[in-house]
């Protein structure tokens, strides 16, 4: 059977820098561009012979901005694609745009050639915080932008908002979620604000226009509250969808499936090799020119850190983690979490359903420090699966 793989290409170009922004994203830099279309095509050209025993079965344009790369090079690289790769004809073509750098023209261009979903970063329905932010658009501009996409055929259609941004309110964040909801999306990101060292709203970090850790707390509760009495599942800790509409290639991400990254800072996960390419938009250029070093991290994953990364990535979801899965990767251990996960069933952060265990949204909320405890209970059991006499079956497989 042919195995699948999703694609991701990282467009590292916007108009401008967003506040909040720590993404691998060069700002105005349009005389870099045609550059770096060659150099990324070039790049995946001479990795595509490796993908022939693969279906592609999704394929993701992230930035960055990649509405504001231009229409024609996106359709350049797509049809690249779909030249050297055999990609499946329900495959998910996803584009991220933002609402003042895509036009109509572009997006009937894009859905004509086979892209069947975009993701509008909308951020918030208040003006005043956008400007806060560093964004460019208005809302009014998000509702244009929505409108443009459905005029051009696009039935799969994602926003992407923020909470706990400066000056934010719980009332001003419901504002947003319920005019996000009205404009009837089937899919909706909804990310707490994190204030990375180095970008401009670092400076903020301790200022009271930052909602404090309760408050945000108190907004992501309301999030999937109200989402799911508008039809929206939580099926990932911070990505809600209408049924059969969950981002199938950040799904890829999460369940340890395989996907091939291509472009500055792009990662890639391919069975147990797993490796980032460097975040320096004219170092992978000029790598990729004249055949130097383009990767800035590579590992090839134990047993014991496939299993770590499936606690640490399914607890993410909601559909959670099992022994059945996790024996998979590290047989014998799973024994070791449960006592844990039990506590967290007992102060109601995580629930069993079958043989899965997951986090409620409670749970979510304190996720980092409880996939920490589970993964230090996990590196405790930790044993040498090449010593064959560790293995379960070694003693029956002798006779």
């Amino acid at each position: 059977m042919d195995k699948r793989i999703g694609l991701y290409f990282h467009i590292p170009f916007c108009a401008s820098r967003c506040g909040y922004c720590d993404f691998c994203s060069t700002a105005g830099r349009t005389d870099l561009m045609d550059r770096y279309q060659k150099a990324l095509l070039r790049h995946f050209t001479e990795f595509a012979p490796r993908l022939e025993d693969y279906l592609v079965d999704t394929v993701y344009f992230g930035g960055g901005t990649p509405s504001w790369y231009g229409a024609e090079r996106l359709l350049e690289i797509f049809e690249t694609v779909k030249r050297r790769c055999r990609v499946l004809t329900d495959a998910e073509v996803t584009l991220e745009a933002n609402p003042d750098s895509v036009s109509a023209r572009a997006l009937k261009q894009l859905r004509r050639a086979g892209f069947n979903r975009v993701s509008i970063g909308m951020q918030s329905a208040n003006d005043g915080v956008l400007k806060a932010i560093g964004r460019r658009h208005r809302f009014e501009d998000v509702l244009d932008a929505v409108d443009a996409a459905r005029e051009a055929g696009f039935d799969n259609l994602s926003l992407d908002l923020i909470y706990g941004l400066p000056a934010q309110s719980r009332e001003d964040w419901a504002d947003s979620l319920s005019r996000a909801v009205l404009m009837k999306p089937n899919h909706l990101s909804c990310y707490g604000l994190k204030l990375e060292e180095g970008t401009p709203l670092y400076r903020l970090r301790d200022s009271a226009l930052i909602p404090d850790d309760d408050t945000q707390a108190d907004m992501y509760l309301y999030t999937v509250e109200y989402l799911a009495t508008r039809g929206y599942a939580q099926y990932e800790i911070s990505n809600f969808a209408q049924r059969g509409r969950e981002s199938r290639h950040n799904l890829k991400y999460w369940l340890l499936e395989d996907y091939a990254g291509f472009g500055a800072s792009a990662a890639s996960c391919i069975g147990s090799s797993r490796y980032t390419f460097t975040r320096d938009v004219e170092g992978y250029i000029a790598s990729v020119m004249d055949g130097s070093p383009l990767l800035c991290e590579s590992e090839e994953l134990s047993h014991h850190a496939r299993a770590a990364e499936y606690v640490m990535l399914g607890l993410r979801t909601t559909r959670g983690i099992s022994a059945e899965d996790f024996d998979r990767y590290y047989r014998g251990a799973f024994p070791a979490l449960e006592p844990l996960l039990r506590s967290y069933q007992k102060y109601g952060f995580a629930r069993q359903l079958g043989d899965r265990w997951c986090f409620t949204p409670k749970g979510f909320l304190l996720s980092n420090s409880l996939i920490g405890e589970l993964l230090d209970a996990l590196a405790e059991k930790r044993y040498d699966l090449s010593a064959p006499w560790r293995r379960e079956d070694y003693y029956s497989s002798l006779f």
